[in-house]
């Protein structure tokens, strides 16, 4: 009872490679990573290998479902003209959703527990929006920090409100991901240690541990939808400046 349950989100190298200088030690989170890539693009080309049909199968069926699902994401949030994006979103919503499925299990590792990877994907999808908007307006892109209709002399005021509020997006999507996460598994690592440390009523916690584990199953959803839609909502955000 001892035990950091915190331990479980510490990170290790798997011996030591340096490259000019720079330290690219593999660990357990990289191959998690790839293993979430491995899959998608495994399963899909599964799909694709078994060949699509008009009248689909199961796994087509589910696949099907999933894509007009995000597509409809797109279309609500970026536009049906935009659909240049659906890959993009398609691809990141599979991703999270892999690797936060794979955390689900004994002995792996959910690398979106770790604020630095979440806080990778939410500052790249930033960056990626301010290259839209200036792309698509301009310098008139900038006109999106002052909302229309403000009195010129809240103008100031706003601009620097609009600014922090901008600021703020990936701050907030970062964190959203990486703390629903790390609470889900921080609790499962909890009762996990209090089945094994407390016998004669182990049978409670690890009662709960397999109900918070089927409920993990579908945060690990929620979660990537969460993401996926913010980040569909900002990118329209950015193309229609609201």
């Amino acid at each position: 009872m001892n035990e950091n349950p915190l331990h479980h989100f510490e990170l290790h190298p798997i011996g030591h490679l340096s490259l000019f200088g720079i330290d690219i030690s593999l660990n357990k989170a990289i191959f998690i990573m790839w293993a979430g890539l491995a899959i998608v693009f495994g399963l899909f080309l599964l799909i694709r290998t078994l060949g699509l049909r008009l009248v689909p199968g199961k796994m087509q069926s589910i696949a099907e479902m999933f894509l007009l699902f995000l597509r409809g994401l797109v279309d609500d949030f970026i536009g049906k003209e935009e659909r240049k994006f659906f890959p993009f979103v398609a691809a990141l919503f599979f991703f999270i959703l892999s690797c936060n499925t794979i955390g689900l299990i004994p002995g792996s590792y959910t690398i979106t527990s770790q604020l630095v990877v979440t806080g990778t994907f939410a500052i790249f999808i930033f960056i990626m929006t301010l290259f839209i908007g200036f792309g698509r307006h301009g310098l008139h892109f900038l006109g999106i920090l002052v909302p229309a209709g403000i009195p010129k002399i809240l103008i100031p005021m706003m601009i620097v409100i609009e600014i922090i509020s901008m600021l703020a997006r990936p701050f907030s999507l970062a964190v959203r991901l990486f703390a629903n996460m790390t609470a889900g598994h921080t609790i499962l690592a909890v009762l996990f240690a209090m089945s094994l440390s407390l016998p004669w009523i182990g049978v409670l916690p690890f009662g709960f541990t397999v109900a918070i584990n089927g409920l993990e199953l579908m945060v690990a959803f929620i979660q990537a939808y969460i993401f996926t839609t913010l980040t569909c909502f900002y990118i329209g955000d950015v193309i229609k400046m609201h």
